[in-house]
């Protein structure tokens, strides 16, 4: 009993860097379903209302990840050479390359969480010159990043109507869904999401 509350506290910590990895997958395969769904002729086009179009959106994105994860232990992760506020200005782009910054930013993501382990979870990392632990900095970014793809599929919808292949439970399938708990799963979940994507590049 004594040694109980220790065994718990390593079974969390061990599988943090699992989640944390699952999740990012998941979210970064909803927004290349969303992608897919989009014209070449509507990356450029803002919504109405918030003006983000997919290339601000995907500029946006990419640049915060390579920032933030380009030398993740031992550097700020606001880096000198990104200029935030360029991020957001309008532009027109090629899918070729609108999925060139987006990957690029992915890419730096997944080969930094690559590198740690449990043991580095406690470390410091700085952003802005503000310190966090490697967790506080893991979490921060992925609400940050499911905060901007959640936008992303909304722009894909907006634009996609009736047409819009769903990326979630679909409506009136709750039940089903409930049968098949294994989608619950970030790495099932990528998966079929993958099999969504049906444009080719």
């Amino acid at each position: 009993m004594f040694f109980a509350p220790f065994v718990v506290k390593f079974v969390v910590v061990a599988s943090l860097i699992s989640s944390i990895v699952g999740e990012f997958r998941r979210y970064k395969a909803l927004g290349d379903a969303a992608l897919a769904q989009l014209e070449d002729s509507e990356l450029a086009v803002g919504d109405p209302k918030s003006r983000n179009s997919a290339a601000i959106l995907v500029w946006h994105i990419g640049g915060n990840l390579r920032s933030r994860f380009t030398d993740f232990l031992t550097s700020d992760g606001e880096k000198p050479w990104r200029h935030r506020d360029e991020e957001f200005t309008a532009r027109s782009v090629t899918r070729g390359e609108l999925l060139e910054k987006w990957n690029g930013g992915w890419d730096a993501l997944f080969g930094a969480l690559e590198e740690l382990s449990d043991a580095n979870l406690q470390q410091t990392v700085a952003v802005r010159g503000q310190s966090f632990e490697v967790h506080d900095a893991l979490h921060r970014a992925l609400a940050h990043i499911c905060y901007h793809v959640g936008q992303l599929v909304f722009l894909a919808k907006w634009f996609r109507g009736e047409s819009w292949k769903n990326l979630s439970i679909p409506l009136r399938q709750s039940e089903t869904y409930l049968k098949n708990p294994g989608l619950q799963d970030p790495a099932a979940h990528a998966a079929a999401l993958t099999s969504k994507t049906t444009k080719t590049y």
